[in-house]
C-alpha cells in the first residue's frame, strides 16, 4: 500500500478561535502542524504517494506543502477551493490519483491522532479480502456502524434521534426448537463508532451512484446491501478525535 488520501478541507469551527485564521490542518499540537504528524507517520509506514483535498484557507495548506518541499515525497492537491465536497464527494473527486494501478489505498482524516498499525490494518484487509475495510472502536458516540458477527457493515445508527439505515439484509435461516417449531435465527448486530481511517480499493470507484457533494458513509451503505464492507477493530491502540481545544490539550499531553 502505497498511496493515501488526507481529508483536510474541514472549517475547523469547533477549535475556534484557533481557527479563524489558519485552517484546522494546521493547528499546532505541540509546536507541530496536525497535518505534517499525519504525513510523517504515513511516511514512517511505508505512505509514498499522498492526495490532499482542501478548501477553507486552502492556500495555507498548499503553501506549508511547498515549503517543506513535500516532506520528501509526492504530495498533490485536491482543490475544493470553489466548493466542499465532504468525504465522499471528496475522495471520488480524487479518484484518478487512484485508479492508476489496481493497489489498495489509505484513506485518513487529518484532525485524527493515532498510533494505528498501518501494516496491522493492511493484513486485515487483505484477509477480509472486501472492498473496504473501516476501523473503528468500541467507544462512546453519537453515531455508530453496525456490523455483525463476522464483521460485515450491515448499516449506521443515530444514537442521538435512535434512527437506523440497515440496507444490508441478513439470510433468513431457520431452526426446529426442541418443540418441533421452525423459528427464524437471530442475527444480532453491534455497535462500533469509525475511526476515520480506512482502507479501501479501487474498485470502489466502479460502484458510485453520486455526484457532487456527499458523505464516505453514504457511500458506504449504498453498497454493503451488494458488495462487502468489513471492519478493523483496533481498541487497544491511542485515538484522538482532535475537534475541541480539550481533545487538542489531551493530544498535547500523550505526544509528550
Amino acid at each position: 500500500m502505497k498511496k493515501a488520501m488526507i481529508f483536510a478541507a474541514g472549517l475547523g469551527t469547533r477549535l475556534r478561535p484557533l481557527t479563524d485564521r489558519i485552517p484546522k490542518a494546521l493547528v499546532p499540537i505541540n509546536g507541530k502542524p496536525m497535518l505534517q504528524i499525519v504525513i510523517e507517520q504515513l511516511k514512517q509506514q511505508g505512505i509514498q504517494e499522498i492526495i490532499i483535498n482542501v478548501h477553507y484557507l486552502g492556500e495555507q495548506i498548499i503553501n506549508f506543502i511547498q515549503q517543506n518541499n513535500q516532506f520528501g515525497i509526492k504530495i498533490e492537491i485536491s482543490d475544493e477551493r470553489d466548493l466542499i465536497l465532504e468525504t465522499g464527494g471528496g475522495l471520488l473527486k480524487a479518484k484518478s490519483f487512484f485508479t492508476e494501478s489496481n493497489e489498495p489505498f489509505l484513506v485518513c482524516n487529518t484532525d485524527i491522532y493515532t498510533n494505528i498499525n498501518l501494516q496491522h490494518f493492511l493484513a486485515k484487509h487483505q484477509e477480509n479480502k472486501s472492498l473496504a475495510t473501516l476501523a473503528v472502536r468500541n467507544r462512546n458516540s453519537s453515531r455508530y456502524l453496525l456490523f455483525d458477527d463476522e464483521q460485515v457493515l450491515f448499516g449506521w445508527e443515530n444514537a442521538k434521534t435512535h434512527t437506523f439505515k440497515i440496507p444490508r439484509k441478513s439470510p433468513r435461516q431457520y431452526f426446529i426448537d426442541n418443540d418441533g417449531i421452525e423459528k427464524l435465527i437471530e442475527h444480532p448486530l453491534h455497535e462500533f463508532a469509525f475511526s476515520g481511517y480506512h482502507i479501501i480499493e479501487p474498485e470502489i470507484f466502479k460502484h458510485c451512484n453520486r455526484n457532487g457533494a456527499f458523505s464516505m458513509t453514504d457511500w458506504y451503505l449504498d453498497l454493503c446491501p451488494n458488495h462487502l464492507i468489513k471492519s478493523y477493530i483496533h481498541n487497544d491502540d491511542i485515538w484522538i478525535d482532535i475537534g475541541s481545544q480539550e481533545k487538542l490539550a489531551e493530544a498535547e499531553k500523550i505526544m509528550l
